[in-house]
């Protein structure tokens, strides 16, 4: 794997790897391989090697669409949504579908008290432990800062019903972590 020549950018690797140049999609992977992944692992509720396939899935993805690529976004942000796409298929195949309702015996009574942080691998696990919808709700509101209209776009949900699941799924969270409403 070479380097990017000096003067070289992202667009011109996306041009030359759409046209099959490996090497310029090999660059255009190491920019964005840390991004991908991160959004991946959330998702996958911190599982390391479900993560690392979703990825490597994400990837293998955009090189058969990339010919197709319109370049109507940049390409860091094509490739993200076509990774969350892939994260959220994969929720949906193992029959735990992010779009389902929770009961409401399942959900903690709601409180005031704003989430606060706790100590990152317990919250890793308290998050791993939320149910797909809620998970999917809360990573991508809270940790990827997605709007609500995006979030219900993607998951086919209404807006109203993403602020609802993200209020629940932080309510899970509290809960989880010992905090009292």
């Amino acid at each position: 794997m070479s380097p990017a020549p000096p003067g070289a950018n992202d667009t011109d690797d996306v041009h030359a790897a759409a046209a099959g140049d490996r090497h310029a999609f090999q660059r255009l992977y190491r920019l964005h391989v840390g991004r991908v992944h991160g959004a991946v692992y959330r998702l996958a509720g911190y599982d390391h090697a479900r993560a690392e396939d979703l990825t490597q899935d994400a990837f293998i993805r955009a090189w058969q669409k990339l010919p197709g690529f319109r370049h109507e976004s940049a390409f860091g942000t094509w490739l993200y949504r076509l990774a969350v796409n892939v994260a959220l298929m994969d929720i949906r195949a193992r029959g735990a579908d992010p779009v389902s309702m929770l009961d409401d015996e399942q959900l903690p009574d709601p409180g005031e008290t704003p989430f606060c942080a706790a100590e990152r691998q317990e919250l890793e696990r308290a998050i791993s432990r939320l149910p797909p919808r809620a998970r999917a709700v809360l990573v991508l509101h809270d940790i990827e800062g997605w709007r609500h209209e995006d979030i219900g776009g993607e998951l086919d949900m209404a807006v109203g019903t993403s602020k609802a699941q993200l209020h629940r799924a932080r309510g899970l969270l509290r809960k989880a972590l010992g905090e009292s409403s």
